[in-house]
């Protein structure tokens, strides 16, 4: 078996791919006809060749230097450095890169998404890292995450297509406007 940083981000981005077409097909049901297949790439690519290189390079990391007395205490230590230091620079990076190649604003994605994607982040993925950190070989850490990741790759892929289910002041001060534009049509 290769090393774990000398094999290719093909399961990730597959995996991330999978995700948003699970998204747009059995969550949203926009049906084959209107399935977006540039927002499946943009999450193809980031699966691929954002995050699927660094999370190798994190679990490494963590699993060289982040090494306390005993296995708990290291179990614990890397599940906080996970969800405190990876998590929320993963999901700025993810909620940033999408909204840049969209073409929509960056600063209006993360106001939107970023609260509510990190509060599921923190309700699924402590739970998983703790197992994964505990009963599976560094080898094999990715690999787990990217199955678990699977249906938080579908979330992923939902949220950042509608910024969340609240909306935010920009959404309100553009809806006040366009209804305003369409009453003043009305009464021209």
């Amino acid at each position: 078996m290769r090393p774990l940083s000398q094999r290719p981000p093909s399961t990730t981005l597959v995996l991330f791919a999978t995700g948003d077409v699970i998204a747009q097909q059995a969550v949203e049901k926009k049906g084959l006809d209107k399935h977006d297949p540039s927002r499946t790439g943009r999450m193809f690519a980031y699966g691929g060749f954002i995050f699927g290189p660094a999370a190798t390079k994190w679990y490494t990391f963590l699993a060289n230097r982040v090494s306390l007395g005993t296995t708990n205490r290291t179990i614990a230590a890397r599940v906080l450095c996970d969800q405190f230091i990876f998590a929320p620079v993963n999901m700025t990076c993810f909620l940033s890169s999408m909204a840049y190649f969209e073409g929509s604003s960056v600063k209006d994605k993360l106001s939107k998404a970023w609260v509510p994607g990190m509060t599921n982040n923190f309700l699924l993925w402590p739970w998983v890292q703790a197992v994964n950190f505990k009963f599976v070989p560094l080898e094999h850490r990715v690999l787990v995450v990217n199955f678990v990741a699977l249906g938080w790759n579908c979330y992923l892929s939902y949220l950042n297509s509608s910024g969340s289910t609240e909306k935010g002041t920009v959404d309100r001060i553009e809806e006040a406007e366009s209804k305003a534009a369409n009453k003043i049509k009305k009464e021209i």
